[in-house]
């Protein structure tokens, strides 16, 4: 992953939620100067914080709906942050070295999307939650991450980790890691945050399935961020997207009980050249060839 690649949904999604980070403490910093400590804190999440943080209250919410966004990037827990940014390139750089740029925002957000209305029913249903509804909210994006993961996770479960020693270990061993991380940090009194996560959890499982049926939930997105990034740009044509042929492979590999390792990829583009020429290569095809090309010159 490079800061400098075009296109690179990854570093975009941690660019976002570490320049959100960093203005929320900049700005908490300047309030503890301002007042003492207690009051630097409530003044900060009543009238900072509140304004990027999803509200469990339905009237709070109903004043600030563009929360239901914000809320997946705004955290000021440093080790939250440092946990989800870690997890999201590790995951998120194996999903999109296998499906390519289109698929990891898509599927972060959806998940964080179910993780927020989860939340957002449990403070309304459940009824040891309901006295805490005016002080509670949800911040981070733990269930776009955890959605991440568990797609990452079942489009190549026989993924292979540093393949270079000893064969390397299958992509399930990491996802294990990520659950028991957030198994021990999560008390089990906490029923919202893991309703959240479970409800990340199940979106990422539910894209998997649909993709297996060869439905991609995740292109009418793609085609909206292409077309706001382009929306200035005299080069592109209206309504030009980059052929994506991930869905119909996967749904094909499906039926054989197994999808391309990066190895098997590259030989089918390198087919696909053969028999039609690079011209006909599709941006996430050229990037893979790329990467390889770069990862050999080392």
């Amino acid at each position: 992953m490079t800061l400098g690649q075009s296109g690179n949904a990854v570093t975009m999604l941690v660019v976002v939620s570490l320049v959100l980070f960093a203005g929320l403490g900049f700005m908490k910093a300047v309030w503890y100067i301002l007042y003492d400590k207690e009051e630097a804190n409530v003044l900060f999440t009543n009238n900072i914080l509140s304004q990027f943080v999803l509200p469990a209250d339905k009237a709070k919410l109903l004043n600030k709906p563009w929360t239901v966004l914000t809320h997946m990037f705004a955290d000021i827990r440093f080790f939250s942050v440092l946990a989800n940014m870690l997890w999201l390139w590790a995951f998120g750089s194996i999903m999109q070295e296998l499906g390519g740029n289109k698929k990891v925002a898509p599927v972060f957000i959806y998940g964080s999307l179910a993780g927020a209305t989860a939340f957002f029913l449990s403070y309304q249903s459940i009824t040891a939650l309901l006295p805490l509804q005016q002080s509670a909210y949800l911040a981070g994006g733990g269930a776009g991450v955890m959605a991440l993961v568990v797609a990452t996770t079942l489009v190549a479960p026989s993924y292979r980790l540093f393949p270079m020693i000893n064969g390397g270990a299958p992509l399930w061993v990491l996802t294990l890691l990520f659950l028991f991380s957030h198994i021990i940090n999560t008390p089990v009194s906490d029923t919202a945050a893991i309703i959240t996560l479970l409800a990340g959890a199940t979106t990422g499982s539910i894209y998997v399935l649909f993709l297996k049926m060869g439905y991609d939930w995740s292109r009418w997105m793609s085609n909206f961020f292409y077309w706001v990034a382009n929306l200035f740009n005299p080069n592109k044509q209206k309504g030009e997207v980059d052929e994506d042929d991930f869905v119909t492979r996967f749904a094909a590999a499906h039926k054989n009980g197994n999808f391309s390792s990066q190895q098997e990829e590259v030989d089918r583009i390198l087919d696909k050249i053969n028999e039609k020429g690079f011209q006909f290569l599709s941006k996430e095809e050229k990037e893979l060839l790329k990467k390889v090309a770069e990862e050999d010159d080392k």
